[in-house]
């Protein structure tokens, strides 16, 4: 029969909180969270419904709600030679920037994580482009890509090639402008891929040196699994930016020649502010964000199982 000692000090019952603590920490949590709260629904979610409301009518020069014509507006679109040919554009843009883009990028930052001489320099250089604005960097590409006094053209005189009409001709215009951007965005994601190389832990290299592994083998086995959080969040943010590409279609090509350049997002610029078509520019705006939904789920869903997480 076991007794309990007098001495023995009384265990505290922790109680758990009441309603009112809850309610009341509930509240200073709405608090802390209006601001953001405010900002959002000014700027993201009334912009999203009264989008998605617009698609449903025909409206006025001020954009304003006139006729209810229902899913006509999506049946429009999905029957638009114009419409489908910006979204092949698009989806060809895609393909043309991001893994190019990737690629490079990963290259450059490889090359930049290597401990030599003066590498400061170069790793300056590799991400200076994040400090070009869209409009600034597409005026400079404009001159380069001129038929007479740009560079490439006058480097192809030096090996007697024909000219090429970069900007103007509709084979080579949309991949003109994927060029461009791929260099725009490279900045960015290599700065974003070094961070990654330089996180990784120096004793798996050393020890795979140690193991007699190469630098190949390293590069397959060590660094691609280790940076794959990392790859997989600059692969997915150059998806979503690739789909909201403007700028450089607006200065370079403003949507041509022949509309090869026309991407979804200028055609929705098109559309509601030069047409005055809200109802068909907000369609076409719900199908872009149903498409970057689609194809960030499906990166999600895919490209995640291939990640290699510490």
């Amino acid at each position: 029969m076991s007794t309990l000692r007098e001495d023995a000090a009384p265990v505290e019952v922790i109680k758990p909180p009441g309603v009112w603590t809850r309610t009341r920490r509930g509240r200073t949590a709405i608090l802390y969270l209006l601001p953001s709260i405010i900002l959002f629904g000014v700027f993201v979610f009334y912009p999203m419904f009264r989008t998605i409301y617009l698609s449903f009518f025909l409206t006025d020069q001020r954009g304003e709600a006139a006729v209810f014509v229902g899913l006509d507006n999506y049946r429009y679109l999905l029957e638009s030679a114009a419409f489908l040919n910006s979204a092949k554009a698009t989806i060809l843009f895609v393909l043309y920037t991001v893994p190019a883009g990737v690629i490079l990028a990963l290259f450059l930052a490889l090359i930049a994580n290597e401990k030599l001489k003066g590498i400061g320099f170069f790793r300056t250089i590799y991400s200076s482009t994040m400090g070009v604005s869209v409009a600034a960097a597409s005026v400079v590409w404009l001159f380069m890509f001129h038929p007479s006094i740009g560079m490439f053209n006058r480097f192809l005189a030096l090996f007697d090639i024909g000219q090429i009409q970069w900007l103007l001709d509709p084979d080579w215009a949309l991949f003109s402008v994927a060029i461009s951007t791929i260099w725009m965005n490279t900045g960015f994601s290599f700065l974003i891929l070094l961070g990654g190389l330089q996180n990784i832990n120096e004793h798996l290299y050393e020890s795979a040196k140690i193991d007699g592994a190469g630098y190949f083998y390293q590069l397959r086995r060590i660094t691609l699994p280790m940076l794959s959080p990392t790859l997989f969040f600059i692969i997915t943010i150059s998806l979503i930016n690739a789909f909201q590409s403007f700028g450089q279609i607006d200065i370079l090509t403003k949507g041509g020649p022949a509309q090869s350049t026309n991407l979804i997002v200028y055609s929705i610029y098109r559309e509601a502010f030069v047409n005055y078509q809200f109802g068909t520019a907000s369609a076409q705006a719900v199908f872009l964000f149903l498409c970057i939904l689609v194809v960030t789920i499906l990166q999600f869903r895919f490209g995640e199982r291939k990640v290699h997480y510490q």
